[in-house]
């Protein structure tokens, strides 16, 4: 009996690599193993009792709503060419300077992670319009092409993320089933908008540290990230740099009325995501970028991902549940006991399975699949929630970094030109890799970076 959880996990992982689609393996596994339980007489039909239940709270769940409004503001962003004008001024204003391009890339990452977070989107984007410039003005391929990848994952720590939205709602119920098995019947909530504000320093601090890295190889190997002359940079007086200055006012307007509005507690994440919504069309309509062809094609975008995500949702809510319905919480727990190192242990255990899966599942599925069985184990060994899925995001951040099968590479690869070999994209996101551990070391050692924010505004 309690190698039946294990051997769906097996099931799952064979599944998966016939390609077929993540959300019906989830869900396929699960209804074989149960017909399996049910035959075999393992399993009641009272253990499946509360699917329903489950499905209706995921269609019913207000928290989900802000999915589809981040993505519309995402895609519409996109297809609206907000973004490219973005990353054209700042990059415009700061390339006279060594490695002003470099950092040019790191800022727009940030904001387009910031109004958009989506990884595949930012990456794409900043790599069709930013490579080849970098290129062309003598920017070291690996250099270049690591500063795109690293900086378009911003998009999963850096809120308003996506990967943030869904994490919270799940880290939400693991918090309320942990605090149960305690004992304990007055519930302690912890919130999307907790997780926004948790994610919001350590974002910071890592976005920071690219900046200096692109400082430290400007100066110690200024023939890798030469400055523009200022003639190609198309920079003639004070007018100009206004000019190009008010490319970047409306997207920051729009970040600072998203997150403002959450930070400040006037409005929830999901009330904030239909203002970034409504904004990115007011965006795009000020930019004459607004026509029945684009609305069309954003719809579209948004219906496809918001599908997905729901489909996938589905899917792993019915493996969880019949996962517990074989003692599958039990098993994890036996053996988050048996591990040595206590909590350490354990945490570091479930980071490492974390980074192992994200080299082939999408954020969406570890977050629906991993994070319901490890996450109440572990908040009822007393880890705290915003701390851990602050560290599950910036764990998956990394992953899709990692050579050979990081997404981000992926993406950048679909787009880069074809002088630029892969090995040069491998080795160009090393040493981002590297930043990135080292900012998950010291959140691990200072978790205060993630809760200090959220305990100061919230209380």
């Amino acid at each position: 009996m309690e190698l039946i959880p294990l051997l769906m996990f097996v099931a799952v992982g064979v599944t998966l690599l016939t390609g077929y689609p993540v959300a019906f393996c989830l869900g396929g596994v699960a209804l074989i193993f149960a017909a399996g339980g049910l035959l075999g007489g393992s399993l009641s039909m009272t253990d499946l009792t509360f699917l329903p239940g489950r499905l209706f709270g995921i269609i019913e769940n207000t928290s989900l709503m802000a999915v589809p409004l981040f993505v519309f503001m995402g895609v519409m962003l996109e297809k609206s060419r907000v973004a490219e004008r973005l990353l054209a001024s700042m990059g415009r204003l700061l390339a006279v300077f060594p490695g002003g391009l470099g950092l040019a890339i790191v800022l727009v990452g940030a904001l387009l992670a910031a109004s958009t977070g989506i990884v595949g989107a930012t990456v794409v984007t900043m790599g069709l319009l930013s490579l080849p410039t970098m290129l062309r003005h003598g920017y070291n391929p690996g250099l270049a092409t690591g500063l795109i990848c690293a900086t378009g994952t911003l998009g999963q720590i850096i809120p308003p993320s996506i990967a943030l939205v869904l994490l919270g709602d799940v880290l939400s119920t693991a918090y309320q089933e942990a605090q149960l098995r305690q004992g304990l019947w007055s519930l302690d909530t912890v919130s999307v908008g907790d997780l926004f504000v948790g994610a919001l320093v350590p974002g910071l601090i890592l976005v920071g540290m690219y900046l200096l890295y692109v400082v430290v190889i400007s100066t110690l190997r200024p023939e890798q990230a030469p400055a523009m002359k200022r003639e190609d940079a198309n920079i003639e007086g004070g007018a100009e740099a206004v000019s190009l200055l008010g490319g970047l006012v409306a997207p920051l307007l729009l970040i600072t009325a998203v997150l403002g509005s959450i930070l400040t507690g006037l409005a929830t994440p999901t009330e904030a995501a239909g203002v970034g919504a409504f904004g990115a069309l007011l965006l795009a309509a000020f930019g004459r970028h607004l026509d029945r062809h684009i609305l069309r094609e954003t719809v579209r975008s948004t219906t496809r991902v918001t599908a997905m995500v729901f489909m996938i949702l589905i899917g792993a809510s019915l493996f969880s549940l019949v996962f517990r319905a074989f003692g599958g919480d039990e098993t994890v727990e036996h053996l988050f006991d048996a591990l040595p190192g206590g909590v350490l242990g354990a945490t570091l255990v479930v980071m490492l399975i974390v980074f192992l899966l994200g080299f082939s599942l999408d954020f969406m599925e570890i977050t629906f699949v991993v994070v319901p069985i490890v996450g109440p184990v572990l908040l009822s060994m007393g880890v705290d929630p915003v701390w851990l899925g602050v560290m599950i995001a910036l764990n998956l951040q990394t992953s899709f970094l990692t050579p050979p099968f990081g997404f981000a590479l992926f993406y950048l690869r679909g787009v880069a030109p074809p002088e630029v070999r892969t090995s040069q994209i491998y080795k160009g996101v090393i040493p981002f890799i590297l930043i990135q551990l080292t900012m998950l070391g010291i959140l691990a050692l200072f978790p205060e970076l993630a809760t200090w924010l959220p305990g100061l505004l919230y209380g």
